[in-house]
């Protein structure tokens, strides 16, 4: 259902529902909070590569999941929605960046959890939407997420209308940062991508994620000044006096050695 290797600081975390396309249901989507909430407190993980076994990254909801929440009371519903949620807030909040490695469909929370990633690279014939209306349902959990990924606008027009599009859209409306034409590129491509992180002090990229979350959310005076008492720390810091020791004395830090 969920399988998590770590090498060489870098966990990959792959969904493995391949029967139903990577699909949600109950039982996997705590596994996928747990996981994210457990890697984040790893020392040896740096950087988590979130991908999916079988034909397709992740094609939302499972249908026998939905068939139950048919008969939920108002209350189940609830306590149910908010397990999601939590799901979607472990990958989005963890400390350690996230790299979404997308083929084949991205549907539904599919989609919301490469909205989650902070970094979304897919096959180029990869198939994305937020297609939760035409279930006559709401994208409320992942909404978040896509609204600060794609923006009010682009949120309207795709959350609304429950449009399927290609990788290529994705990556117009910023869904994605990349694409890559075939499988060997794609994986290339993850590599790179984890290979730089990999050259960013520990500390600072789980910092920096955080500065990131706050600032956004803050006026320009407060995200300001949470700017400079974070970079203030960071420079008073054993890794931040280290890096900045190993750039001046034209030296590799110490997280690369």
């Amino acid at each position: 259902m969920l399988e998590i290797e770590i090498s060489k600081n870098v966990a990959r975390v792959t969904l493995d529902r391949p029967g139903v396309h990577n699909a949600f249901n109950g039982e996997l989507v705590a596994r996928i909070a747990s996981a994210f909430e457990d890697l984040g407190k790893r020392s040896d993980v740096r950087v988590v590569v979130l991908a999916g076994n079988g034909r397709s990254f992740c094609a939302g909801a499972d249908l026998g999941w939905m068939r139950q929440a048919v008969d939920f009371t108002p209350d189940e519903n609830l306590a149910d929605a908010r397990k999601t949620a939590a799901m979607f807030r472990a990958v989005a909040l963890c400390p350690k960046p996230v790299i979404a490695r997308v083929h084949g469909a991205a549907l539904g929370g599919g989609a919301g959890l490469v909205a989650a990633a902070d970094i979304a690279i897919a096959h180029e014939a990869a198939l994305f939407g937020f297609t939760e209306v035409r279930l006559g349902i709401v994208p409320g959990v992942i909404s978040p997420y896509v609204v600060a990924r794609i923006g009010v606008g682009r949120a309207r027009e795709y959350c609304l209308t429950g449009r399927k599009f290609p990788a290529r859209v994705a990556q117009s409306i910023g869904l994605l940062h990349s694409t890559a034409s075939d499988t060997e590129s794609l994986d290339a491509d993850i590599r790179a991508a984890t290979e730089e992180i990999l050259l960013a002090g520990p500390e600072a990229a789980g910092e920096t994620k955080s500065l990131i979350a706050e600032v956004s959310t803050r006026s320009l005076d407060a995200a300001a000044d949470y700017g400079a008492r974070a970079l203030a720390r960071a420079r008073s810091g054993e890794e931040g006096r280290a890096g900045i020791r190993a750039f001046l004395e034209r030296q590799r830090p110490p997280w690369t050695r």
